[in-house]
């Protein structure tokens, strides 16, 4: 069979991994979520019991989540090198490097933010704190990214790899959270419209908005939440 990504929406991670699957050509298939809705019940817990996305339903039929696993599982199926570097190279670890950052401190700072959003009942007495911590933190962690990036069009190396995919599906929240002006990181602004405009990203928006792109024809379908529950979860 062919792996199942479950991703979900509205703006999650995965879309970025959307994006690294059509990049690198291979056939898979796709299972979307409700993150308000579907994560929330039992049911889902089963797949992951921290109730979060993405996960992978791998070729063997294995259920394996975290975005690091995941993208470590596509390196090693990239024997073309078209989302990656050979192993042990500079290119290589600087990737790992990054997503690293990518999917820790730069990630985690958004959670106040989130937690802050998603708060029931709201507490405006709890909610102002989380999000003037979460504001400074995403700051720090944008000047940290922007110090990293380097001149280069991507994050590593002259064309997308899975570094970038994780980036870009993260990265667009500071928008939506009413952060920050992306364009005083004029590096980081730059490198975020090529992996955005890119077509592989924009079909993975597509996806997430519900639509039925054509992309590169590597996708094979839509499996139902339920399928996926009846069949992978424990």
């Amino acid at each position: 069979m062919e792996p199942i990504l479950v991703y979900g929406f509205p703006l999650g991670s995965a879309t970025g991994l959307v994006a690294a699957f059509e990049w690198l050509g291979q056939p898979y298939s796709l299972c979307r979520v409700d993150m308000l809705k579907d994560m929330k019940s039992d049911d889902y817990r089963r797949l992951n019991d921290r109730g979060e996305t993405p996960i992978l339903i791998t070729d063997d039929g294995r259920v394996l989540t975290e975005t690091v696993a995941i993208a470590q599982w596509l390196e090693t199926r990239d024997t073309e090198r078209r989302v990656s570097f050979a192993p042990g190279t500079p290119e290589a670890d600087r990737m790992h490097q990054l997503i690293g950052f990518v999917n820790t401190g730069f990630t985690g700072a958004f959670s106040p933010l989130w937690a802050a959003l998603e708060m029931n009942p709201p507490d405006p007495a709890m909610q102002a704190p989380l999000r003037a911590y979460g504001r400074k933190a995403v700051i720090e962690r944008h000047a940290r990214l922007e110090a990293l990036v380097g001149d280069g069009p991507y994050l590593v190396g002259d064309h997308p790899t899975l570094a970038d995919g994780v980036l870009a599906g993260v990265a667009r929240w500071a928008e939506f959270h009413e952060v920050l002006d992306v364009s005083t990181y004029p590096r980081l602004a730059a490198m975020r419209r090529r992996i955005e405009t890119d077509p592989a990203f924009v079909f993975g928006l597509a996806i997430e908005a519900g639509e039925t792109p054509a992309g590169s024809g590597a996708m094979k379908g839509q499996v139902p939440l339920a399928d996926v529950i009846a069949r992978f979860a424990a």
